[in-house]
């Protein structure tokens, strides 16, 4: 259990999405929850997003994975970062719940590197909110303030920029942690051959909630209404203001009516950017299945990365899981119950299967492999 040395009411007031903020002792006596060859091994499956960078004296080289061959890297210069190492490997989850005073549904993933002496990533800017936990070895962090920066080599298409002027220069040890919000220039360089944790958080863009907003009136066959005009301009060329406005309020009316906007929220926000480690069983659970493993003691699990969420004044009774809609006319206070909880206990689960609505999405959780049980 991975405990947070933060007063996270403080940090959510003063820091969060304002100003970096160093927290030394983020956790104390900081156990690493993966070892380097646990993140070699990860990084070796086609199916997880993994690379290595090399840093040159021009530059840095980036590989792709899946990463076999270690060898021929040498013994400094370069780092092995792999995305969504919670989706992957049990024992890391347990450092994400510690991190859940920010809402699930900002939480992208937890990416794990390793790096030698040497290595690290130039200056950049991300758009999300990340914090950079450190675990074995040392890496000193350099961040900027917020500013216009010229990408490097004119590269638009890259997060990299030219370097910038720190007003933060901290060495990182073992449970020390370091919090950037978006906009902040940023740059990390290896000291002693370390592991690394990049705990981020983003939004989704305006381009993501038009594109999600489309994608829902295309999926449900609305938002057919056409503009009607009261006058018309009297130069045949023009697009009159009256008309602009009319055809923009077009879009707002849609945005003002929670049926079309909460299931487009609900579904774009409980997906996941990286692939899922799915417990699909050989075979089906049955109603009895279930019941026998709940007479054993069988508690239901939520696997990793996977996103519950619930849209407080929802106008139906559902969850929204991995961009799925599940309509479950249930007591509010039980679908909070299942949203927030990352593991229903056995008590809980018996009470649950005394309905046959709970009982039913229990099992298609089960079956779909987004639950197992344990």
């Amino acid at each position: 259990m991975y405990k947070l040395n933060l007063n996270t009411q403080d940090f959510l007031a003063l820091h969060w999405q304002k100003t970096p903020l160093v927290i030394k002792n983020a956790f104390t006596d900081f156990i690493d929850p993966i070892s380097a060859d646990e993140l070699a091994g990860l990084a070796c499956e086609e199916e997880i997003s993994s690379r290595v960078i090399i840093t040159k004296n021009d530059g840095w080289d980036i590989i792709q994975g899946p990463i076999e061959d270690y060898d021929q890297f040498g013994d400094d210069n370069w780092q092995l970062l792999v995305q969504a190492v919670n989706h992957w490997f049990p024992d890391s989850v347990d450092l994400v719940e510690a991190f859940r005073f920010i809402p699930d549904w900002r939480f992208d993933d937890l990416m794990v590197s390793f790096a030698t002496p040497g290595g690290g990533v130039g200056p950049h800017i991300d758009n999300y909110d990340v914090f950079l936990l450190q675990g074995e070895g040392t890496r000193r962090w350099k961040v900027g303030a917020r500013g216009d920066y010229s990408p490097r080599g004119g590269d638009t298409h890259t997060a990299l920029i030219d370097d910038f002027e720190p007003i933060i220069d901290v060495v990182l040890e073992k449970g020390d942690m370091l919090y950037i919000p978006p906009g902040y220039p940023h740059r990390g360089e290896t000291i002693t051959t370390a592991l690394s944790y990049s705990i981020g958080y983003r939004a989704p863009s305006q381009q993501e909630l038009m594109s999600g907003l489309a994608d829902h009136l295309l999926d449900t066959n609305t938002g057919s209404q056409r503009f009607i005009s009261e006058n018309e301009p009297k130069m045949p060329a023009s697009l009159s203001i009256a008309h602009q406005t009319g055809i923009l309020a077009l879009l707002q009316d849609l945005l003002a009516q929670p049926q079309h906007y909460q299931q487009m929220l609900g579904q774009l926000l409980s997906q996941n950017r990286f692939e899922l480690d799915l417990c699909e069983p050989e075979q089906e659970y049955s109603a009895a299945d279930l019941a026998s493993a709940l007479s054993e003691g069988a508690r239901l699990v939520r696997i990793g990365g996977l996103k519950v969420i619930s849209l407080e004044g929802d106008t139906q009774s559902r969850l929204f899981i991995n961009g799925e809609e599940f309509e479950l006319n249930i007591d509010q206070d039980e679908l909070a119950h299942i949203a927030n909880q990352m593991c229903l206990d056995n008590d809980k689960m018996l009470a649950f299967t005394d309905s046959v609505e709970l009982k039913k999405f229990l099992l298609t959780m089960l079956n779909v492999g987004y639950y197992y049980l344990a």
